[in-house]
């Protein structure tokens, strides 16, 4: 009978257990990588903040759901959203074929680019001097950068390595006339080095980010495209940049290139 009674309490526990862990079904739980400031980053005092982290509590203010969100690492953002951990990803990701196979996408939110840092006394200005015999070009691997290298750069020797601040480094030193990555990310590089480098901030190549939805959610889909498209109307991602992003934006403009957003 002890028995009986025990695994009825214990049956019992799990359920309550189970309970006490069931999810608000209007709670939207979005994903993201807390490691990209200024887009996804935590403060000092422990709080999630910047573009993404602002960007979801409005989507889930217009959807009239509660938010919460879960820190990731981006390598976990797809199986757990396949999974039905998370309900969407907003965490700076490229809509590539590749992820298209296993997710899907709404409208894209951001254009950003392949950009190029190169030596500040460096007569280069642009790509198509960098596809000659003799010249080197880093990348980081596993990025898009290193893809489009691959692909365009029949001559120069294309040098990947494992970090971004090594490929920097491979320019300052001369060893590389020049550092393909990111746009952001070489306007930051430049602004931390300016003695030594400058960024071309032209695109090489236009990437878009979007937040990432599990395929047949369209639902879904379709109220976040609707919240994209009036937000941008509103001034949303205006104020985003403005907010995060001031002296990139500015420095953007300087240089005749379109901005992110």
């Amino acid at each position: 009978m002890r028995q009986l009674a025990l695994g009825f309490v214990l049956a019992l526990g799990l359920m309550l257990g189970a309970c006490g862990e069931a999810r608000n079904p209007n709670e939207l739980v979005v994903g993201m990588d807390l490691s990209y400031p200024p887009f996804e980053t935590i403060t000092p005092e422990g709080n999630p903040t910047g573009v993404s982290v602002d960007l979801a509590h409005a989507l889930g203010e217009a959807l009239g759901r509660p938010v919460r969100l879960e820190n990731l690492p981006f390598t976990g953002l797809i199986p757990s959203l396949k999974t039905g951990k998370i309900d969407c990803i907003i965490s700076s990701m490229t809509d590539t074929p590749e992820r298209q196979e296993s997710i899907a996408f709404s409208d894209p939110y951001l254009t950003t680019g392949l950009a190029l840092l190169v030596a500040k006394e460096s007569p280069m200005g642009g790509a198509e001097e960098l596809d000659q015999a003799g010249k080197t070009v880093a990348v980081r691997q596993g990025t898009t950068g290193e893809v489009w290298a691959r692909a365009n750069f029949n001559n120069a020797n294309v040098l990947a390595l494992e970090k971004e601040s090594s490929a920097v480094q491979e320019v300052i030193q001369g060893n590389a006339d020049a550092f393909l990555y990111d746009q952001m990310s070489v306007w930051q590089n430049a602004r931390m080095h300016p003695a030594k480098t400058r960024a071309l901030l032209a695109p090489l190549q236009v990437e878009s980010w979007a937040i990432g939805l599990r395929k047949g959610d369209e639902a879904l889909r379709g109220e976040i495209n609707a919240f994209l498209k009036h937000f941008r109307a509103q001034g949303g991602f205006d104020r985003l940049g403005d907010k995060y992003l001031s002296e990139q934006k500015a420095a953007f403009k300087r240089e005749g290139v379109p901005f992110v957003f």
